[in-house]
Parts: C-alpha cells; sequence; structure tokens
C-alpha cells in the first residue's frame, strides 16, 4: 500500500467527506466503491467537476473517499468540496481557475436545512384552517 500524499475534509449540510490521495492511476473510490456504482450521472459529474482542471494530477493519483450522512447531493457536493480543496493545495495556478470558475468550491457551503418547530408539520408550514 502506498504512503497518503494528504487528507482532506469537505462538508454540505449533514454530508462530511474524508478524501486521501495515494499515487496511482486515477481511480476514484466512494465508500470503497467505484465512482461508475455512485448515484445518478449528475451526481458523478458533480464529483468529477474541480478534477478537470487539473487532469494530469488526476490520472496520476487514486482517490479514496470516505462519506458519511446526507443524501446523494449532499454527498456528491461534499466529495467536490474535499476534491477541489486537495487540488487547489497541490498547485497555486489551479487554485486560481477553480476560485474563478465557482468559488463554493474551495469556501464551501454553509446553508442548512432550518429544523422543524413544534406543533407544526415542518419548519415553516402551519396547519390549515377552513373558517378564515
Amino acid at each position: 500500500m502506498s504512503k497518503a500524499l494528504g487528507v482532506f475534509v469537505g462538508k454540505r449540510k449533514t454530508a462530511v467527506a474524508r478524501l486521501v490521495i495515494r499515487p496511482g492511476t486515477g481511480r476514484i473510490l466512494i465508500n470503497n466503491q467505484p465512482l461508475e456504482y455512485f448515484g445518478n450521472e449528475i451526481a458523478r459529474m458533480k464529483i468529477l467537476t474541480p478534477l478537470y482542471f487539473d487532469e494530469k494530477f488526476w490520472k496520476s493519483h487514486d482517490f479514496d473517499i470516505k462519506v458519511e450522512g446526507g443524501g446523494i447531493m449532499a454527498i456528491a457536493d461534499a466529495a467536490a468540496f474535499a476534491l477541489a480543496r486537495a487540488i487547489a493545495d497541490h498547485d497555486e495556478k489551479v487554485r486560481e481557475e477553480i476560485r474563478s470558475y465557482n468559488r463554493v468550491l474551495l469556501a464551501g457551503d454553509p446553508r442548512q436545512a432550518e429544523p422543524k418547530k413544534p406543533n407544526r408539520r415542518s419548519a415553516r408550514r402551519f396547519k390549515q384552517k377552513s373558517y378564515r
């Protein structure tokens, strides 16, 4: 087993992705399964977006991503954040390219779901009344 080059973290809502980079052939594993078996095509493309900024780095390293919590798209976003941070850490020029493309890939997204309120069905929705 080859030595890890770094560990990076990406978060989105309740999903937390931990990325380990090792020298390799460009393989991407999410929870020990190949990327091809993960979610739908939109989620896979979202994960791959940061890798296109530095394809030489992508093709010469393996990416092992462990994700906990969240839904499919939150997991995809968290994995993309972790990958973008890893690639940006590798090369300053690529960091500027990613920042100009989409700053959120490096800075993260602080939005969270609003908590449900007491005596209501959801965070905002009230029970309907027919006499008003």
